[in-house]
């Protein structure tokens, strides 16, 4: 895709969980700044397939690839496409979660369970097969200074705790954690790995919390700037944390959330 400036400029990416919401704009913006993208989705192929198709529409190079990010051995399917197509795999954003939501007298084991393996044992599948692939590929020819970068997709609740959402929250927490630690882990190959904290983001996931005037309210309470998030605004951050000029970063939570992991609700109480 063209562009004035491209900073990922002949890496090839594979974003998780991107059929929609952060991840479809998340790809998007890869694919502008340059790179070849892998579009995954896990059950809805239409949006993926078609965002594939408007990126290599105007010139860029990009794929849709189905796989569960939970199920290991389609992880590793999904990385053998992504491999196969683009030569190399330069950049991993591990994107997919979901939410079950209820109070822990009402959350069930099955829901417990679908959202760590997803939300926090899916990044870690992502994450491992990343690095076997980034160690595994030869330094000639590397489009940027480090060997490989992961970004998982955590969330403000890393920090904030959240009754009612206990599975996402803990996954989240997990996340933060494994971000650090499996950066200090790897850092001696040249791997870089961050995160991403989204705050209130205009996404199908939580539309519930801004799909009408009473709850967008509500919602500004919550952060400091005023406006709620847009995935566009998430896509931008993952871009630079993906390229050269974060080249210095690794084990960082980059919060992109108008001040939300500020606790507002102190401002006017120190």
């Amino acid at each position: 895709m063209s562009s004035t400036h491209q900073p990922l400029a002949g890496h090839a990416a594979l974003v998780t969980g991107a059929s929609s919401g952060i991840g479809l704009a998340v790809a998007e913006a890869l694919a502008v700044a340059g790179a070849a993208v892998a579009v995954n989705y896990h059950s809805h192929a239409e949006p993926a397939e078609k965002l594939a198709r408007r990126i290599c529409e105007q010139g860029g190079r990009a794929i849709a690839v189905q796989a569960d990010v939970s199920d290991e051995a389609e992880v590793a399917r999904m990385f053998d496409d992504t491999a196969a197509a683009f030569g190399r795999i330069d950049v991993l954003v591990s994107n997919s979660g979901v939410q079950k939501d209820a109070m822990i007298a009402d959350m069930s084991l099955e829901d417990w369970n679908t959202v760590i393996g997803i939300n926090l044992t899916g990044q870690f599948l992502c994450a491992r097969e990343a690095v076997s692939r980034f160690r595994g590929q030869s330094p000639q020819g590397r489009p940027a200074r480090s060997a490989g970068s992961i970004i998982m997709t955590s969330s403000v609740h890393e920090i904030i705790p959240w009754a009612g959402h206990i599975n996402y929250a803990s996954a989240k927490g997990g996340v933060r954690m494994l971000t650090r630690s499996l950066a200090q882990e790897v850092a001696v190959d040249g791997i870089r790995v961050n995160a991403i904290g989204p705050g209130a983001i205009r996404t199908p996931i939580n539309e519930d919390a801004w799909g009408d005037e009473d709850a967008l309210e509500r919602l500004l309470k919550l952060i400091p700037y005023g406006r709620i998030g847009e995935p566009e605004d998430v896509a931008r951050a993952v871009v630079w944390l993906a390229s050269d000029d974060a080249d210095y970063v690794t084990g960082a939570t980059l919060f992109v959330d108008g001040g939300m992991s500020l606790y507002p609700e102190f401002r006017d109480n120190g």
